[in-house]
């Protein structure tokens, strides 16, 4: 197995680390010559939203690695990687790739001074959970999985091969999310 990590900006590095611990092979996007690389699953890590999306037009990777997430890639994304797979935001215009249908408020938890940590369930586990300047999920369609929920917003919801988090688990010790992930793609296979 081998997992492709999005490597324009953002908290890539912290999801390498946990794939170290996990014994998983990864490698860097970031050119559209790594697209080359086989691969069974993307990262779309935490970071700037806005400033992704940007660069993904920018590098020509945007058309491509959309394509591989509308026939079934696994893709995760955390924080902005939630808010590039969204379909809608209640507070934004600029779409990003829109594949998963999940309706998303950017920032709604606050910005940088309102980040926090919580311990809450993830689908079915009690697992850390880090928020900074953190999104949630206003609504999502029938096909979504909600598989957790903080102060009543959901925060992590899965749909088919697309799963996201509106908080870091490469932030913390707990893998609970990453090898969700991980079972999602050996589940695909």
């Amino acid at each position: 197995m081998r997992i492709g990590i999005l490597a324009l900006q953002g908290a890539f590095l912290e999801h390498e680390q946990v794939f170290n611990k996990l014994g998983v092979e990864y490698f860097e996007i970031r050119q559209k010559s790594h697209l080359n690389v086989p691969f069974d699953g993307l990262i779309l890590p935490g970071g700037e939203s806005t400033v992704m999306g940007k660069l993904l037009r920018d590098l020509d990777l945007y058309d491509e690695l959309r394509q591989m997430i509308v026939s079934g890639l696994p893709v995760f994304g955390t924080c902005a990687g939630c808010i590039l797979l969204a379909k809608r935001f209640t507070n934004e215009e600029s779409l990003h790739f829109a594949t998963m249908d999940i309706t998303v408020v950017r920032n709604a938890f606050g910005r940088q001074l309102g980040s926090f940590l919580a311990q809450e369930t993830f689908n079915g586990s009690k697992i850390p959970m880090v928020f900074i300047r953190a999104p949630y999920m206003e609504k999502v369609g029938k096909n979504v999985k909600v598989l957790a929920e903080v102060y009543g917003k959901i925060v992590a919801a899965r749909e088919g091969n697309q799963l996201v988090t509106a908080f870091h688990p490469e932030l913390t010790s707990d893998n609970a999310v990453h090898q969700y992930f991980i079972d999602m793609i050996n589940h695909k296979k």
